[in-house]
């Protein structure tokens, strides 16, 4: 691509995705959820993993023209790392949906090469409703929960993507189903997610993730009963593996609950369990609360942790709690890693993924890692694209 023929994209920020993770709140849909996710001490980071992909992308200034809202929805990112851009849409001074349907809107009439968009579900749902059929776009992954398969799998992903599509090199088109999930049945414990509709997206394979697959969406019954029972092989293992002098963090998902249920203990599904000699010693956990967890108990913590089906993540999906913060103050072997093989098999070939807020501790993790599959029951797999 030479300077005569630029890149037209498209930047949107939502400024409150993935706000309430680290304290605990698995969303931040609604202004009474943004507000007790500020009460607790949140810090919004969508603008930060934005960043993270702009500032991959400044070595190629001369050959993108960018086109954005100003303010914190993407003209303040832009401007901090020396991007110029045309404004579309002066957002209120507290960003409303309302605001991202309107810059989407007015980005309908400017011919676009692609729509670059930091949020979560509830962002990807908002621009579907409006955008083109024709038009591309991509993701940058900032939500608490993400089971759309309209993102990349982390920032830098996103990135290598736009990267690619510079170099003119060959990257086909998707069109990828956009889900959301009704976030007060999420925080009481019960997952349903909705397909609202699809968008195009780049089909670069290992660059973009799937849409989440859970246990409960298995073909049949026998399949769900399998899991089930694969899922309990593999808590009554780690059972048996658990020290009593270590505590245990237990990490959101089903085989995560399995271990709780094998205990006998009450479960958060969707948050982070503290226990220790077989007892809970506190529930729904912040990243405040590991933190001081692991200032109390130094060097005698694991976390155990699943993987997100059909997506592959570990760590940046559904539990910001485990922050880089948190794992900065670990080492790798303190993660032990759970999935049945048909999740591994889900991945089809595809690395387990870190996304983290921090690329040097999604790269401290990389490299090959045990996963407990059963009883009795492990693999080696690879961790990182080096991404």
């Amino acid at each position: 691509m030479d300077k005569s023929t630029k890149l037209r994209l498209g930047l949107l920020i939502n400024p409150f995705a993935g706000i309430g993770g680290k304290v605990g709140l698995k969303g931040s849909d609604g202004e009474a959820i943004r507000q007790e996710a500020f009460d607790r001490g949140a810090i919004p980071q969508a603008a930060n993993r934005a960043k993270l992909t702009l500032e991959s992308l400044i070595k190629y200034s001369d050959l993108i023209e960018w086109f954005s809202v100003d303010g914190a929805m993407g003209g303040d990112t832009l401007t901090a790392i020396d991007f110029k851009y045309t404004s579309v849409h002066n957002a209120h001074s507290i960003s409303e949906a309302a605001d991202t349907l309107q810059a989407v809107t007015e980005f309908n009439q400017l011919d676009l090469d692609l729509i670059l968009f930091a949020g979560g579900d509830g962002t990807a749902r908002n621009i579907c409703s409006v955008v083109k059929a024709e038009q591309v776009v991509l993701g940058i992954p900032a939500g608490v929960k993400i089971h759309s398969g309209v993102y990349a799998i982390t920032p830098n992903a996103a990135a290598l993507v736009i990267e690619k599509i510079i170099q003119n090199q060959l990257v086909s088109l998707i069109e990828a189903s956009v889900m959301d999930i009704d976030e007060d049945a999420f925080r009481a414990g019960t997952v349903k997610a909705k397909k609202y509709g699809e968008m195009l997206v780049p089909a670069e394979y290992q660059f973009i993730q799937s849409t989440k697959v859970s246990s409960s969406q298995l073909s049949s019954q026998d399949n769900k009963q399998q899991e089930a029972n694969l899922q309990n092989d593999i808590a009554e293992y780690l059972l048996e593996q658990m020290e009593d002098d270590v505590h245990y963090l237990i990490g959101s998902g089903t085989s995560c609950a399995a271990v709780m249920d094998a205990l006998d203990l009450p479960n958060s599904l969707l948050g982070i369990d503290w226990v220790h000699q077989e007892q809970l010693m506190q529930s729904d956990l912040t990243e405040s609360d590991i933190l001081k967890v692991i200032e109390e108990h130094p060097t005698k913590i694991k976390i155990v942790i699943t993987i997100i089906g059909g997506q592959g993540h570990i760590l940046g999906r559904g539990n910001h709690q485990i922050s880089a913060n948190v794992i900065s103050q670990l080492d790798k072997a303190d993660l032990i890693i759970i999935a049945t093989k048909n999740k591994i098999s889900q991945l089809n070939n595809k690395p387990l993924v870190v996304d983290t807020d921090d690329p040097l501790i999604n790269q401290k993790l990389s490299g090959l890692a045990r996963v407990i599959c059963g009883y009795e029951d492990e693999i080696y797999y690879r961790i990182g694209l080096d991404i």
